[in-house]
């Protein structure tokens, strides 16, 4: 039972960090150009619809 718990709780941070690094990531991709963002098959819109946060590190 402890391990579970254990597991979640580590599960949760994890969760949690994924979603935040996906927004740095967003909001480091607003910073190119339309081509750019075009090649790689995404748009403003779309990033800024998934969410988008600068963090300083």
């Amino acid at each position: 039972m402890a391990n579970s718990f254990f597991r979640n709780a580590f599960n949760r941070v994890v969760e949690a960090r994924e979603r935040q690094v996906a927004r740095y990531v967003n909001g480091a991709l607003l910073n190119l150009d339309e081509e750019t963002l075009k090649g790689l098959g995404t748009s403003r819109e779309e990033l800024r619809r998934k969410g988008a946060q600068s963090y300083v590190f």
